[in-house]
């Protein structure tokens, strides 16, 4: 084993390297694939080897606006082996195939016992890193899971037979259930999803499992092609059509029951505004940075349009959302079918180059450091 992560009371399940490759964030569009020391572990901590790390949309939005410190390493759609466990560690073995969850709320405090779960101060914590401050690190070799992420429920099986591609989308796919379940869609409600890139279809996939009718818009014909696949089956063109007037024209001139925000353009607050029946409910997902937008204060008051937010992952739902993801593997919710793009680690700047730049042919990019 290596000295740098030989830690007493630590158990081993191969040799582990010295040193590892990573994808460094230096600074605003400062990303740069480094040599740097494996993540050594403690008690009660455990080092699992990345097999796999999907690129999600706020990575991006912090490389890109400089919101965090540098220097860093991203990445929390994780998945891969766990290879070492330190003194204390007794519900895992090394061996095991395992996702992880960077966020774990404390449970107990105001806002988890509202369920509030995002806001937790300890939720706020990251206790996945690979080195420098804790920011998921799943752009690296190896990530060090800390110990209440461990305790208390953050780090989960990946069933026999099902790959570590699928199991990497555990933690999108919980985001977009929270999403879904806030909004308590019924089976007589049709619902308008703006935006068909991965997380697009996923909301889009979940609404469709609560009965409701779905609507999709997204600019490329490709991406609605995908989403078929999915049993999305009532696309709207968004560079030719009227994206508001085709939501009223299939509720008898109402607007959808619920519109998700799906793309993180400000602008499209107005379109789902619009869009969204007096009395529904317009939900943001992808505003996860703080700035300025307009939206009409009248459409709130007097059309009593509701207008939401959801981040992050939820914990009471986690059990539900990995089994959604380990099942839909052979039963038709197949997510490796949204990967677009397969990066090897050293090829890292690369994966967030194409991640940054939307196109028709690109959908999600991993990083699989063994590519």
């Amino acid at each position: 084993m290596s000295t740098a992560t030989a830690i007493s009371g630590t158990t081993y399940s191969e040799r582990i390297p010295a040193t590892m490759h990573a994808a460094v964030y230096r600074g605003v569009n400062d990303v740069r694939v480094e040599t740097v020391p494996v993540p050594q572990i403690g008690a009660g901590e455990i080092l699992i080897k990345v097999a796999s790390c999907g690129i999600c949309g706020t990575d991006l939005k912090k490389i890109h606006n400089g919101s965090h410190s540098a220097p860093r390493i991203f990445g929390h759609e994780t998945a891969g082996t766990i290879v070492a466990t330190g003194a204390d560690v007794s519900n895992f073995s090394v061996g095991e195939r395992v996702m992880v969850f960077h966020h774990i709320p404390c449970r107990k405090c105001y806002y988890c016992r509202k369920q509030t779960f995002a806001q937790c101060a300890t939720y706020k914590k990251v206790g996945v890193g690979a080195g420098f401050e804790p920011s998921g690190g799943g752009f690296a070799g190896y990530v060090r899971v800390m110990d209440w992420i461990i305790r208390d429920g953050g780090v989960v099986r990946i069933p026999d037979g099902v790959p570590f591609e699928q199991a990497a989308f555990v933690e999108p796919v919980n985001t977009c259930l929270k999403g879904v379940k806030m909004l308590n869609l019924q089976p007589d409600e049709t619902v308008l999803v703006i935006g068909q890139g991965p997380i697009g279809i996923l909301l889009a996939s979940l609404a469709l499992r609560t009965g409701a009718t779905v609507l999709t818009s997204d600019l490329y014909p490709e991406r609605h092609a995908i989403a078929a696949t999915f049993g999305l089956s009532n696309p709207i063109d968004a560079r030719t059509e009227d994206v508001a007037a085709r939501a009223r024209e299939a509720t008898e001139g109402r607007g959808a029951d619920a519109v998700f925000v799906a793309v993180g353009v400000d602008a499209l607050i107005k379109t789902a505004m619009d869009a969204v029946r007096p009395g529904g409910k317009v939900l943001l997902f992808a505003q996860t940075q703080h700035g300025e937008a307009i939206f009409d204060p009248g459409a709130v008051c007097m059309d009593e349009k509701a207008l939401l937010g959801s981040y992050s992952a939820a914990v009471d739902i986690q059990e539900e959302g990995a089994q959604l993801v380990f099942d839909g593997y052979r039963n038709g919710f197949d997510l490796t079918k949204l990967i677009s793009h397969r990066f090897p680690l050293k090829q890292a700047v690369e994966a967030i180059d194409v991640a940054s730049k939307p196109t028709a042919s690109s959908m999600k990019i991993m990083i699989e450091p063994e590519a």
